[in-house]
């Protein structure tokens, strides 16, 4: 074995695990993919259609740019100078191939002195990023007790144990618990990771699926050129195209040169097609309708979803974001043996151990009674069915 051996990010471990039970793919027709965070792909009541093609001509053949085509670039500006003022360039914006990319290249770049500061209820793959990559890692509370909200003050630490400067990675809304920061409190945050030598990465992967609306870091960073901070968009959820495999991270000009020098012989760029469908769904009048009917159908789902767990004796502690149901399993349950049961019936839920930044291998987690579940990729009209498997399997 010459290479180093590490699992699965925690999705796919569910992923696989549901295959090796049920000979399935999660998310194939029949199954229930409560466990996977991706959005309808199809027209939402009220949203824009995607288009069905995309127009290439010989010159898409050639390699593209290192940080991005012009009118991608372009049509992101664009977009967040429209709906937060952000006053940003094109020389602000680097494209990667998804969000996770952008969030790996951000983390590997660091200076050795940085250390990260992250919630210790966070999006999965922050966990695999940091381990494989050996950072120093500070929790900020982020659990039952406070009702996986930390105050913003908590957010304000000092560096230690030879880091000079911190990093704080978030999701917002978080992934997993949909708790959303916004307003005068993502302001207050912002204005404090902007005065210092640390910095601060913000995922914004589901910044359209607040209630009642988007909010964004771009509106509260005065220059960002006079930052570290580094705000990450995508294609995959607010615009519905996951398989586009589109992400881009927004941060100071000197920071995009490192994304470009990096593209030079890590990356050699991002597909020419996916950026062109990208760029096309990024049009602001289309934009526009989709952040308004992603918004509405998402609250409602979130609603409809939260009266029908909460029924079945789920405790949630769901924020107001996101398109996943955050809560501790009744009957005392684990979100593991809760699964064993529910792949019987072709669905599966994410396990909250998978959660924890905390965690460590063969060691029970305080996550291990809570679940993410998923209500990204319903249908409408699956709903029934879906209260009617998980009562079975609670029964």
């Amino acid at each position: 074995m010459i290479l180093r051996r590490f699992p699965p990010m925690g999705v796919y471990e569910t992923l696989f695990k549901f295959a090796d039970a049920t000979g399935q793919y999660m998310g194939d027709s029949g199954t229930h993919p409560w466990a996977q965070g991706y959005p309808l792909t199809t027209q939402i009541p009220g949203g824009p259609s995607l288009p069905t093609s995309v127009e290439v001509g010989h010159l898409d053949l050639k390699y593209p740019k290192a940080t991005g085509e012009p009118p991608l670039l372009t049509a992101i500006v664009d977009y967040y100078n429209r709906f937060y003022d952000a006053g940003i360039t094109t020389d602000n914006v680097a494209v990667f191939a998804g969000g996770r990319p952008a969030i790996f290249a951000t983390l590997a770049f660091l200076l050795e002195d940085t250390a990260i500061a992250v919630e210790s209820t966070e999006y999965t793959p922050y966990y695999d990023m940091l381990n494989v990559l050996g950072r120093q890692v500070h929790l900020i509370p982020s659990r039952s007790d406070n009702r996986f909200r930390p105050s913003v003050e908590q957010y304000e630490i000092a560096p230690g144990d030879g880091a000079r400067r911190f990093m704080l990675v978030k999701s917002n809304p978080c992934n997993p618990t949909g708790v959303a920061l916004g307003g005068s409190a993502l302001k207050q945050l912002i204005d404090m990771f902007s005065r210092s030598e640390s910095g601060a990465l913000i995922d914004e992967a589901y910044e359209f699926y607040c209630h009642p609306e988007p909010d964004s870091a771009l509106r509260y960073i005065e220059d960002i050129d006079q930052t570290n901070i580094f705000v990450i968009g995508a294609a995959t959820k607010g615009l519905q195209v996951p398989g586009m495999r589109i992400g881009w991270a927004v941060a100071a000009k000197e920071h995009i040169e490192i994304f470009r020098n990096y593209s030079s012989f890590g990356m050699g760029g991002v597909s020419r097609a996916s950026q062109l469908y990208v760029t096309e769904l990024l049009a602001l009048e289309r934009v526009t309708q989709a952040r308004s009917a992603i918004g509405k159908y998402y609250s409602e789902q979130r609603s409809r979803y939260a009266e029908g767990l909460a029924a079945l004796g789920f405790e949630l502690f769901t924020g107001t974001g996101g398109f996943y149901h955050w809560g501790r399993v009744p009957g005392g349950l684990t979100g593991d043996e809760l699964n064993e049961r529910l792949f019987r019936h072709g669905a599966g839920i994410l396990p909250g151990r998978l959660c924890d930044m905390a965690r460590s291998a063969g060691k029970t987690s305080e996550l291990d009674d809570f679940v993410r579940f998923s209500f990204g990729p319903l249908q409408a009209d699956s709903y029934h069915q879906d209260m009617q498997i998980l009562s079975t399997c609670l029964a």
